[in-house]
């Protein structure tokens, strides 16, 4: 990945561009909230949103992207269809309902939210028919582990474009990290300041001293000098701007191997392989 500035890119295996540093929406709440996040985010640099319909926040951040007055052609917008939604039908009726609700004509990112058995295969035939159909520019998955992966490309006539997953200085994966960067697929970190539980990590906050920044831009950064895509979630301006602030430092090869030894495969959500939603 090349890192630039806040609106770089990094090319999915379809050719389209997708923002490594976005806004994450999750527990924002509907309303003047998230709308405030979403067009201070964009206001500033800020080129990808990220939802779902889940968060039940899809109505705002539509209208926050209007707020912004950034044309749509230059933000990049993702959202996912929920797990009692998947299914083929269902998951275009689904599509179609969250496109009304952000008021969008397109998505450019559609991705299924949790590998629910015996219907992501399903689920994904209809977001194939979606990226056929150009009603979405790239599809992919979110909390796929490499065996669901795996059990997906056995039949899918397109390869997930992105992986979205949990991924922090406790919870790395590097085995899957390197699968998905090795076939093409763009690894997305959700999640990436651990809720908040990052700060007091010790090692961090030395590494965070020593460049004169903050745990957050440190912690992101690494994110970035990982090849992984990140969308930190705040709603709060000064930090939307903080964790922007990843562009005038750079990580050293030490300072990466210290935060990579911090894995503990330890996770602050839901296993994968074990979830009843």
């Amino acid at each position: 990945m090349k890192i630039t500035d806040i609106k770089g890119t990094v090319p999915l295996h379809n050719g389209i561009k997708m923002p490594y540093l976005g806004l994450g929406v999750f527990q924002s709440q509907n309303g003047a909230e998230v709308i405030n996040a979403v067009s201070h985010a964009l206001k500033i640099g800020y080129r990808s949103i990220d939802t779902a319909s889940f968060y039940d926040n899809e109505e705002g951040v539509g209208e926050g992207i209007r707020k912004s007055d950034i044309p749509r052609p230059e933000v990049f917008v993702t959202t996912k269809v929920w797990n009692s939604d998947q299914g083929y039908d269902s998951t275009i009726s689904a599509f179609k309902a969250s496109l009304a609700r952000l008021g969008l004509d397109y998505l450019d990112l559609y991705l299924i939210h949790w590998p629910v058995k015996g219907k992501y295969k399903q689920t994904w035939r209809a977001l194939e028919t979606l990226y056929q159909d150009g009603l979405v520019k790239s599809i992919g998955v979110s909390n796929f582990l490499r065996h669901q992966l795996d059990d997906l490309l056995q039949t899918a006539d397109i390869k997930p474009m992105v992986n979205q997953m949990e991924f922090h200085p406790r919870l790395v994966q590097q085995g899957l990290l390197d699968y998905c960067q090795s076939n093409d697929i763009v690894y997305e970190a959700w999640s990436p300041l651990m809720q908040g539980h990052i700060f007091a990590i010790e090692d961090l906050t030395r590494i965070a001293s020593k460049h004169g920044k903050s745990i957050a831009q440190v912690t992101l950064r690494w994110n970035l000098q990982k090849g992984v895509v990140t969308i930190p979630k705040s709603s709060k301006p000064h930090r939307i701007e903080e964790n922007g602030g990843l562009f005038d430092f750079e990580l050293t090869a030490d300072d990466m191997s210290i935060i990579d030894a911090l894995d503990q495969g330890k996770r602050i959500g839901p296993d994968p392989d074990n979830f009843d939603f």
